[in-house]
């Protein structure tokens, strides 16, 4: 039995790196029995067998997994956001670090085309103020791309972001085999044409990225539902007033007496952050526990 991560998987093939070398591998036919899927990233045990295939034998525990893309123990997650053309989005970027954090990944934010404006400074201040690593970064003097490549040492990332923001570009002055998978870009759909559609880790800066084209923010939004009684431990500047507001069953929307909505009223949570909270919490509200497919 060897250890190994998994770093690709395509057509029931999976190819699992060692310290050695990268072996093709099968998964056993009991995992589809036990409803569960080996995904890249995992560590597993698996056999080498000289006359027939080599066999995953056992996937160990994960720290997380996600559907879309379909990946297992992601670290963390730059959430790349241009300050203008487009304009920055702070509900996107507060919905993907809620779903981080309900997955156990740490989100950075990193923010792109300050060189166009120096309104960034604000939203450096909102993230940097909640618990946040957040990296300004510019492709013209090159600034914040030392730091990115320092975070990804000894760790499984993942970029995302949306069209425009400059999220190929940052890639590109990290390591610029990182765009090798992407084809031409669509003017229509206004993305990349995916040239592939398995998942895949990449060695980057001593760490791993995550197959970025597939990488897509709207799927990732999409395929990851956090229930209303989840969504208060996603935001962690809300988790020193945990446990003060008047009501045991407050939502911290908008009830009097609420710890958080005071805090807001007061300046120590910024009100973007709290509207996005807000928007989500609404969006969820009426939805049960068994209606969402785990």
């Amino acid at each position: 039995m060897i250890n190994g991560k998994i770093i690709k998987g395509i057509g029931g093939f999976y190819y699992v790196e060692t310290a050695e070398a990268v072996y093709e591998c099968k998964a056993r036919g009991n995992f589809r029995r036990m409803n569960l899927s080996p995904l890249v990233g995992d560590n597993v045990d698996f056999s080498v067998n000289e006359n027939a295939e080599n066999r995953i034998e056992a996937i160990l525990p994960r720290k997380n997994s996600l559907v879309r893309p379909p990946i297992a123990n992601l670290e963390q997650l730059f959430i790349v956001s241009s300050i203008v053309d487009p304009a920055i989005n702070t509900f996107i970027i507060d919905r993907l670090i809620a779903i981080a954090e309900y997955k156990n990944i740490e989100p950075i934010i990193v923010i792109t085309k300050i060189d166009m404006d120096d309104s960034y400074k604000q939203y450096e201040s909102i993230y940097k103020a909640a618990g946040f690593k957040t990296i300004v970064c510019s492709n013209l003097d090159m600034r914040g791309i030392d730091e990115v490549k320092s975070l990804l040492k000894g760790k499984i990332s993942a970029f995302t972001g949306n069209t425009g923001v400059g999220k190929s570009s940052l890639l590109n002055s990290i390591d610029n085999n990182l765009t090798l998978k992407t084809g031409t870009t669509s003017k229509k759909l206004g993305r990349g044409k995916h040239t592939t559609r398995h998942s895949e880790l990449f060695q980057v800066c001593g760490g791993y990225v995550a197959d970025t084209p597939g990488f897509s923010s709207l799927d990732f939004e999409k395929c990851e539902r956090i229930l209303k009684d989840d969504l208060f431990d996603c935001f962690r500047e809300f988790e020193p007033y945990f446990g003060q507001c008047k009501f045991s069953t407050c939502s911290h929307t908008s009830e009097k007496g609420c710890a958080v909505c005071n805090a807001v009223e007061n300046g120590k949570i910024p009100k973007s952050r709290h509207d996005s909270y807000v928007q989500m919490y609404n969006d969820v509200k009426d939805i049960k526990e068994w209606e969402i497919k785990r």
